[in-house]
């Protein structure tokens, strides 16, 4: 289980923000804090995409794979910095060994598990091994699974977070972005202030919730989907009906 704490380098009040700077660039008074939200929230809701960019999240995510890190780092627009956990520096293998990620298919058969996680420790105990004999902790951690949770430590903007959202929230997502680090993600800035809980609700939605249909070509089937000659279709488990 993973965590993701928002540190207190995170703009506090973001639609304020988000009000001021438009303000500035409208010519409008800025000096109220109180007409500044309401810009603000009047930027959010007619999509000034712009102006997102403006509150920064700054935060530190631990314990998830490095599969679905590496998933987390393609999130490139608006120039984000992260940095992951050195693999060069620390010794996974101490201790209990490395912690690691064990998804919902492999627990749902004890004994694929119970293989799952034999296999894990063997890796451990041959890193451990390569250590012992002379190789570089760095070089020994190549043997690191994909599985292996990591941390990272991460800031991009709001705009950056809502792209994010629209598309890792989507069924079609890997099950660890969507039900875990998306979502632990988003509660956590729920949580940071009553600003950015106000922001998530009105703005952190998957891409079918925003644009009312769907353009996946394997659709889950909760949104009519949309085909490119225009054409509107709506999926069930055993039919396609076309409009």
């Amino acid at each position: 289980m993973g965590t993701v704490i928002i540190t207190d380098d995170t703009t506090k009040t973001p639609i304020t923000m988000i009000g001021f700077y438009a303000g500035v660039c409208w010519g409008s008074d800025t000096s109220s804090q109180e007409k500044n939200y309401k810009r603000g929230l009047s930027c959010i809701e007619s999509g000034h995409g712009r102006t997102w960019e403006f509150p920064d999240v700054y935060a530190i995510i631990d314990g998830y794979s490095a599969k679905v890190l590496r998933e987390w780092y393609t999130h490139i627009g608006c120039l984000p910095t992260r940095l992951q956990g050195s693999t060069r520096y620390i010794d996974y293998s101490k201790g209990e060994g490395f912690k690691y990620t064990t998804p919902p298919s492999v627990r749902k058969n004890q004994e694929v598990e119970l293989e799952w996680h034999s296999f894990m420790r063997y890796v451990n105990s041959k890193i451990q091994w390569f250590i012992e004999y002379g190789v570089p902790v760095e070089d020994a951690t190549m043997c690191l699974p994909i599985a292996y949770s990591s941390n990272m430590v991460d800031k991009r903007n709001f705009r950056n977070v809502v792209d994010m959202t629209a598309q890792r929230t989507c069924s079609r997502a890997y099950w660890e972005y969507r039900n875990e680090l998306m979502k632990d993600y988003l509660n956590a800035l729920r949580e940071y202030s009553n600003e950015w809980k106000t922001l998530v609700d009105i703005t952190c939605k998957t891409k079918c919730e925003k644009m009312g249909h769907c353009e996946e070509k394997k659709s889950c089937g909760k949104k009519p989907i949309l085909l490119p000659k225009d054409e509107v279709v709506i999926k069930t488990k055993t039919n396609v009906v076309e409009y």
